[in-house]
């Protein structure tokens, strides 16, 4: 958006005694190119306090009234909000996408074979309604893609975590919708996250 690294990234790195190439004139023109949109994956938030630690000099601290799951990410929806809106004002994209949100929850088949995340859906439902607040706003809030449809191999965890609106049953690959799939089917119809 600016055609240069962010300058108090180019101050912390020059501090630390790095060198930063600039770019040149046709490089800064090349990565500025106006684009359709800008996304924004968010799962959580991390709060920091100053170390000695490399290579930021900064440690993650827990947060003690903050909810987590079995991955340690802290469910902060606000942190939504503020992302989007830092964002918008550092960079004023035409259009903001939120193209990833979602949270683990260990998913278990009940009893008559269907899955109950009612976490998952207040987690959702928290995220939708701080993006209703900046749509209110003005903020140029174009789309909303849940991570994920189903559920997946998630990096180093392997097939241990369950992200999807859809269970798998990674042995017999059958597909199970959750009640989240059908909740969030609900919200899209009715376009509104207090279903």
């Amino acid at each position: 958006f600016r055609g240069q690294f962010p300058e108090d990234m180019l101050f912390w790195y020059q501090k630390k005694g790095f060198t930063v190439p600039p770019f040149s004139l046709e490089e800064a023109e090349l990565v500025s190119q106006p684009l359709d949109f800008l996304g924004i994956n968010y799962y959580s938030r991390h709060v920091i306090r100053q170390s000695q630690k490399p290579p930021l000099e900064a440690e993650i601290v827990r947060h003690p009234q903050g909810e987590y799951s079995d991955m340690g990410w802290e469910i902060y929806p606000e942190g939504l909000y503020e992302i989007t809106k830092r964002v918008y004002d550092e960079y004023a994209p035409k259009a903001l996408y939120i193209t990833e949100n979602g949270y683990p929850f260990p998913d278990t088949p009940l009893e008559d074979g269907s899955i109950s995340d009612h976490k998952r859906i207040a987690y959702l439902k928290a995220h939708l309604v701080v993006l209703s607040k900046a749509i209110k706003e003005g903020y140029p809030l174009r789309g909303y893609f849940v991570w994920s449809l189903m559920d997946n191999f998630e990096w180093i965890f392997g097939y241990t975590k369950r992200f999807g609106l859809v269970y798998i049953d990674y042995e017999t690959q059958k597909r199970t919708p959750k009640q989240s799939f059908f909740w969030y089917q609900r919200v899209i119809r009715q376009r509104t996250p207090l279903c």
